[in-house]
């Protein structure tokens, strides 16, 4: 039983592996590499792609949209595109590696960084953020939903204060993506960064990063794009500039039919049914003595993800006992959020981390929280 779709979703719908297959078997080209038919028609799967996916997030031009790799290439390019020497970014103790390493090279280059704490509930006060600002703040950076406790940080409220101050704002939509709505426009959004992989339901080795007009970004790798073969400079046209080199038009393909796939359904209907997940997997964990359940008391304010310990057991024992004697699959550790822990007091031994996904049913969960009472007594035997 696969209950770690915060890491990767599993499995993805059928349309997705078809997808894939059609541009492997029947296209297998580049696009915008040639004029022949299997590289035309793999410009038009890139194409459909990138208008598929600016829909879904209110994008209103889709070639502000740049495929890249995973979110972390989104973040690396949003952060080292737009910073330098000078610049002051804020952040919070609830983000992720893949915005916290990047900031701290950039640290090291010049780049001052406050790292904002937030709440023992893992959401953080707009108002210790606005004491944060300096007169030289270019960013706030966060991301939407903690990876680790699924708290959903007051993104309205952290975008009007960005723009009140002048400031870029970059959201981590990792754990959002596919989940809840996500709208640039109406969130005030400079810089989104998306895994395919996770809620879009999409192949690893994809994600985008999504600019907005106003924002000047510098490419950070340079090579072939198909366009403008005889200038010595990288191009800095969007998006073409920033994608160089061949494209995982597989991996792409799959994304625009996992889009597709939750268009379908409606995010409404995929929010509710993981919610009720979890619920149901809270009050199940409640009733097993010494489990302690981390992030937000109200569900309204938590998504994707639950979080807990239970006293005297090593999250990653259980996990591997989980595994061992049940074939279910949960993430222990610090979940590459070392900050987070500390703010939910969850260091050093971090905690086991339960995310269903549509494919999820009651029995599952069921399931597990019944192995979870049981291989906790086990351990607690020995």
């Amino acid at each position: 039983m696969y209950l770690d779709n915060a890491a990767t979703s599993f499995p993805k719908p059928e349309k997705v592996y078809e997808a894939v297959l059609h541009a492997m078997r029947d296209v297998g080209a580049s696009p915008g590499r040639g004029g022949y038919r299997q590289s035309l028609e793999a410009g038009r799967i890139l194409f459909q792609a990138r208008e598929a996916v600016a829909s879904f997030f209110s994008i209103t031009d889709s070639a502000r949209i740049i495929f890249t790799q995973n979110a972390t290439g989104a973040l690396n390019l949003a952060l080292q595109g737009t910073l330098g020497a000078g610049d002051h970014v804020i952040t919070t103790s609830m983000e992720h590696n893949s915005l916290l390493r990047p900031l701290y090279a950039l640290r090291k280059k010049g780049v001052e960084l406050t790292i904002v704490p937030a709440g023992p509930d893992g959401i953080i006060s707009t108002d210790n953020v606005r004491r944060a600002v300096q007169s030289n703040t270019r960013m706030i950076a966060v991301s939407h939903v903690s990876n680790v406790c699924g708290a959903i940080q007051p993104i309205q409220q952290l975008s009007e204060l960005c723009h009140d101050v002048g400031a870029l704002f970059l959201v981590d939509a990792a754990q959002s993506a596919g989940h809840l709505p996500v709208d640039v426009g109406c969130m005030g959004i400079d810089l989104l960064a998306v895994p395919g992989h996770k809620g879009l339901l999409g192949p690893s080795g994809t994600g985008l990063l999504y600019v907005a007009p106003h924002v000047p970004l510098q490419s950070v790798v340079q090579g072939g794009t198909g366009t403008n073969s005889t200038a010595e400079d990288q191009p800095h046209t969007l998006p073409d500039g920033f994608e160089a080199g061949t494209h995982n038009i597989a991996g792409i393909a799959g994304l625009h039919a996992g889009v597709e796939y939750i268009c379908e359904l409606g995010l409404s209907a995929i929010h509710q049914h993981e919610n009720a997940l979890l619920l149901q997997a809270e009050h199940a964990l409640q009733n097993i003595a010494g489990v302690t359940i981390y992030g937000p008391a109200v569900s309204e304010k938590r998504c994707s993800v639950l979080s807990f310990s239970a006293q005297g057991v090593d999250a990653a024992q259980l996990a591997a006992e989980l595994d061992h004697g049940f074939d279910i699959a949960v993430r222990s550790g610090l979940h590459c959020a070392p900050l987070a822990h500390r703010t939910l007091g969850t260091l050093p031994g971090g905690t086991l981390r339960l995310s269903p996904g549509w494919f999820t049913t009651s029995r599952d969960i069921a399931f597990f929280s019944d192995a979870v009472a049981q291989c906790i007594n086990k351990i607690r035997r020995t």
